[in-house]
């Protein structure tokens, strides 16, 4: 086991320097966005030399991709009864995105930066795909589906909390998973158009 001087600190291990480094970046990319946020803002959040940054994550891109690695945590739907599919998924979603400051900040940075939006990409592209592949009556169809799923999960998820539209802001979250889940159900469960 290493350790490491932090800037005027006491040493520490190189596993207590990188996850100090992942939660000053996910808070810095929280607050400042992904152009704002600077290395040495970050390392100073961390309380450590720039250089110790580089040393571990090579680039401002590399540290983004490393602190916006996430699970979804996507719940196993298909031992759900079908009709329920899309209020459950909606449910999750709604829980995730009030609970976890990272991911409204990596949405944010999605639509504003190509690194962000390759991140969401990847996100939903490994954890969506083989979600809706378990659920719709045709598997070589999930890419799509996960598609229109991602759409209408992440175009509620801009509105109500990065644009913040008073309409959506205000919604109850019951109204919001009455008015998300049939469509959801169908873009996972509806036979093929």
């Amino acid at each position: 086991m290493t350790t490491e001087a932090s800037a005027g600190g006491p040493r520490r291990t190189s596993e207590v320097t990188k996850a100090a480094i992942l939660e000053a970046a996910r808070e810095r990319f929280a607050s400042d966005g992904y152009e704002r946020a600077t290395i040495r803002a970050i390392a100073r959040d961390a309380g450590i030399d720039p250089s110790m940054v580089m040393r571990y994550y090579g680039n401002k891109e590399g540290l983004f991709a490393a602190a916006s690695e996430m699970d979804l945590g996507l719940p196993g739907l298909g031992r759900l009864p079908g009709k329920h599919i899309g209020a459950a998924l909606v449910t999750h979603f709604l829980d995730r995105w009030e609970a976890d400051d990272v991911l409204t900040a990596l949405l944010r940075v999605g639509v504003t930066n190509p690194a962000g939006a390759e991140r969401m990409r990847t996100i939903f592209a490994e954890q969506m795909i083989p979600v809706a592949a378990g659920v719709c009556p045709d598997p070589a169809d999930a890419p799509r589906r996960a598609a229109l799923v991602s759409s209408q999960i992440l175009g509620m998820a801009i509105a109500r909390y990065v644009l913040r539209f008073p309409p959506a802001v205000t919604m109850s979250r019951d109204e919001v998973v009455a008015w998300l889940a049939p469509t959801l159900q169908r873009y996972l469960t509806a036979e093929g158009a």
